[in-house]
């Protein structure tokens, strides 16, 4: 990253300071701002799937997940926080995780992925927004992750600082079928609804 500041056209105002004390001018579409601030609500998709590799933890939500294999990836791989991070930046029509936390940037070399998330709410709130629910499906084959599950949305519903009742996971098998279902690799997807504060 250079030492400039991310400067966004379509939602003014908005800056981003990435936990650090540099940061990066990246212009976006240019669009209506004025249709964006009068919107009451937007909604965002994000997916992200990383391979699992022997001799990586396996960390979701924040938790860490015993497995024989973890994500391989610049960061720590956290696959849900990735997957929620594009989703909020989704609906924020900002660009997503890898612009604005690149994986040949350094300085992301093995941080958690609660830097991304926290950067990502802050951006929710400076542009006026809050979560209004959030959905969340995990794909993997294995681990069986139903006892931690509520640990692990208890843990993203604090980083987003959002009621548990309005965020919401569900973990699904690939029926053994390609690099998912062989335990070969994990994914997610999620839906987020922002509401205007």
């Amino acid at each position: 990253m250079s030492s400039s500041l991310y400067q966004f056209k379509k939602e003014p105002g908005l800056s981003i300071s990435a936990a650090s004390t540099t940061a990066t001018h990246v212009d976006g579409p240019t669009t209506s701002s004025k249709a964006s601030k009068t919107l009451p609500f937007r909604v965002g998709h994000g997916f992200d799937l990383h391979r699992l590799e022997p001799g990586y933890p396996l960390i979701i939500g924040g938790i860490d997940v015993p497995h024989d294999r973890g994500c391989e990836a610049h960061s720590d791989g956290d696959v849900l926080l990735h997957c929620v991070v594009d989703a909020i930046l989704g609906a924020l029509g900002l660009p997503d995780i890898g612009q604005i936390f690149p994986d040949s940037d350094p300085k992301w070399k093995g941080a958690p992925s609660s830097v991304f998330i926290k950067e990502a709410v802050r951006l929710m709130h400076e542009a006026g927004y809050e979560i209004g629910n959030l959905d969340a499906t995990l794909i993997l084959q294995r681990p069986k992750l139903s006892p931690l599950k509520e640990s692990i949305r208890a843990n993203l519903s604090e980083l987003l600082g959002a009621d548990p009742s309005v965020v919401n996971l569900k973990a699904k098998t690939h029926e053994k079928v390609d690099s998912l279902g062989e335990n070969r690799s994990i994914a997610a997807h999620t839906v987020v609804l922002l509401m205007k504060k």
